[in-house]
């Protein structure tokens, strides 16, 4: 697949896809926004050069996140199918997907986004409740956005060999039995 200038831009490859799919990599992710938010409060105690600096550690953190954690060895959670999700979604332009996903999409989008720039704003200016209700509309876009992308790779897996084959499920998985017990 040719790749999309988002995936350029932050220098997705099929490996760190892949990587991304893990579990650890999506959690440790979301406990990421907290430290965002307090690197750019922090420029009360460490000044505005302090908390750029922080800010950018983060920004580091975030892109070095997807390339760090193992692969997962099954792709059949729901936190791998909504990585799958956001890869059809970034190759809509070759693979048409259905209006409703990209409405959706781009609704979930602009609630995550002003939600963060509202949190980090309140950051900011050191006001609590901005920040928490920034981030509390940040947590609640982005998990819709990633539970649409679920559905999203549901309804695309068959529609392209390339999709499918991103499912993987070890073959003698006991914790399945388990369960089922």
């Amino acid at each position: 697949m040719q790749k999309s200038r988002t995936e350029q831009f932050f220098r997705m490859d099929d490996r760190t896809w892949d990587r991304h799919a893990s579990g650890l990599n999506l959690w440790t992710r979301f406990a990421t926004l907290p430290f965002l938010f307090l690197a750019g409060w922090s420029h009360v105690w460490i000044g505005p050069w302090g908390a750029g600096a922080a800010v950018s550690a983060v920004a580091l953190w975030l892109w070095v996140n997807p390339r760090l954690f193992p692969l997962p060895v099954r792709t059949d959670t729901w936190h791998a199918k909504a990585t799958f999700g956001e890869r059809v979604w970034v190759n809509r332009a070759r693979v048409p997907i259905p209006a409703s996903h990209t409405k959706n999409a781009h609704s979930l989008t602009v609630l995550t986004v002003l939600g963060f720039l509202s949190g980090f704003f309140g950051a900011l200016i050191n006001h609590f409740w901005i920040a928490l209700a920034g981030a509390l509309a940040t947590y609640v876009g982005k998990l819709l956005f990633l539970n649409g992308m679920v559905r999203l790779y549901q309804e695309m897996k068959d529609k392209d060999p390339i999709y499918r084959s991103w499912l993987r499920v070890p073959s003698n998985d006991n914790r399945k039995r388990d369960r089922a017990a």
